[in-house]
């Protein structure tokens, strides 16, 4: 079946299938044909006999990605696409062919395929100790293996828009699950011992601290320098990362391409205040340059640091203590100490320089979040009023024979009743003077007169005062006053306008 021209060859296309001899051959030949025809209509036949090596040639050829990354993909090519599959065209893959090379990679990163052989400790000529050792099977990563897969994803992607096929046809792998991420940040009483031990050296002990406190990256940190801390606003500026490969380190964009802000609490700020200081001294100036490296192994600031070296040096002085941790776990205790603080988690997000609006933190820290939830609803139930239900023994709900609170309880005029009682009661009001005015309780409770003298009206009834028409309420025996309402309490304001009654009476 003719089906086009090949666009790297320039070459006709004929799509093929053989029939094999039998008395129904000739029914499957049409089947064939008629299959063909579709896939000639449907533009889901190859397009070009290209290899898998020839589309990953162009694909990286194009593809716009940061240069580690680009060189990780080519690696990842090189020691594990190109080896199983490279020589296959791309019209041959099919979902058995895909199932069984990511099987393999699944079995042993070595491909041996069952092939037993010696694991030497180098290429070079040497003589054999313990170091060279039978080969087993060890799996490749699951990380590594969902890069393989967004590799040749996005290549055949490439390769249906330049139409060398009709469909991708690594879209029928089955990729692996999402990995769980697992961050083990330091405890506190871990990261108190980290912060002693780096101190031992201020440049080294500048730098953990930073670390701890912003959570930025060890790359961001190495890349930064004095003109981007504010001191008079208190923020540090996200604005580049230093890549290494190897030996090689170069400056680059931070890992989401955005520049953020950090802000600095005051013991961070007072150290970088004092560690410019320090800095200027070492390199015998008066003043730092704005463009020096904050840390640098040069007095002047002219360099910058090696996030490898970082990494290692910091391994190393966990390893004298005797954990074994790396130094972006300093990355997760800043991020799982705001959130089980109760900050939000877009604000965290932002300042570890997340993207997708807290989707990647919520994703990462979901453990914390959750904690930090169970704690919210912790203190929302201490503030909730109390029930008036009580839970029995077998666990049935029980409700009170009358309701515990008296609707008139919180009426204005038994308010105002109450303090009276309890200004009685205290003493405050000795037998024989005389109470407030109806007006001044009612402009000190914001009631009406008529409520006012209503709770005047109330201790009458109670035989706390009596009151003559014309004058105000006078205070009757004192041990009358305890047994009409015994334990009653007034406020401050209210003994303040009653002791100036007395004073006045």
């Amino acid at each position: 079946m003719y089906a086009g021209v090949d666009p790297l060859t320039k070459r006709r296309l004929r799509l093929e299938e053989i029939i094999p001899a039998g008395p129904k051959a000739w029914e499957e030949a049409e089947k064939a044909r008629t299959k063909l025809l579709n896939q000639v209509d449907e533009r889901r036949n190859p397009k070009t006999r290209a290899t898998v090596n020839q589309l990953l040639d162009r694909y990286f050829e194009l593809l716009k990605v940061e240069e580690r990354t680009l060189e990780n993909y080519i690696s990842l090519g090189r020691n594990h696409i190109r080896p199983l599959i490279g020589e296959l065209p791309i019209g041959r893959l099919d979902g058995e062919i895909l199932d069984s090379f990511y099987k393999e990679l699944q079995t042993c990163r070595a491909h041996c395929r069952g092939r037993k052989y010696t694991e030497h400790r180098t290429r070079r000529e040497h003589e054999c100790d313990d170091r060279c050792r039978p080969h087993k099977c060890r799996p490749l990563g699951d990380g590594s293996i969902r890069k393989i897969h967004a590799v040749l994803s996005g290549a055949g992607k490439r390769a249906v828009r330049w139409k060398w096929h009709g469909v991708n046809p690594f879209d029928l792998a089955e990729p692996l699950p999402a990995a769980r991420s697992n961050p083990r940040p330091p405890t506190s009483e871990q990261a108190a011992v980290i912060v002693m031990e780096a101190w031992q050296d201020l440049d080294w002990g500048m730098f953990v601290w930073l670390a701890m406190t912003t959570g930025a990256r060890r790359g961001e940190l190495c890349a930064l320098k004095w003109d981007r801390v504010d001191f008079d606003k208190a923020v540090l500026e996200i604005r580049s990362s230093i890549a290494q490969r190897g030996g090689r380190t170069w400056e680059k964009d931070t890992k989401t391409h955005q520049q953020r802000r950090i802000t600095l609490d005051e013991q961070t700020l007072a150290l970088l205040r004092a560690y410019r200081e320090h800095c200027a001294r070492r390199a015998e100036v008066s003043e730092i340059s704005h463009d020096a490296r904050i840390f640098s192994l040069s007095p002047d600031g002219s360099t910058w640091l090696k996030p490898d070296s970082v990494s290692q040096r910091y391994a190393r002085m966990c390893a004298r203590i005797g954990w074994d941790m790396n130094i972006h776990q300093l990355r997760h205790y800043s991020a799982t100490e705001l959130i089980t603080s109760g900050v939000d988690v877009r604000t965290v997000a932002g300042r570890l320089g997340h993207g997708g609006g807290g989707t990647t933190t919520l994703k990462v820290y979901s453990a914390w979040v959750s904690e930090s939830d169970q704690r919210a609803a912790g203190t929302l139930a201490g503030r909730l009023p109390e029930l008036p239900v009580t839970i029995a023994t077998d666990g049935e709900l029980t409700a009170p024979a009358v309701s515990a609170v008296d609707p008139e309880d919180e009426s204005p005029y038994k308010r105002i009743a109450a303090d009276l009682r309890g200004a009685i009661a205290s003493g405050i009001v000795q037998p024989g003077q005389q109470l407030p005015t109806v007006t001044d309780l009612a402009a000190r409770y914001g009631v009406s007169f008529g409520t006012a003298q209503r709770a005047i009206a109330q201790l009458r009834a109670a035989g706390l005062v009596t009151v003559s028409r014309g004058r105000r309420a006078v205070v009757v025996d004192p041990d009358a006053a305890a047994e009409a309402e015994p334990g009653a309490v007034v406020d401050l304001e209210t003994r303040r306008t009653l002791g100036g009654s007395a004073r006045l009476a």
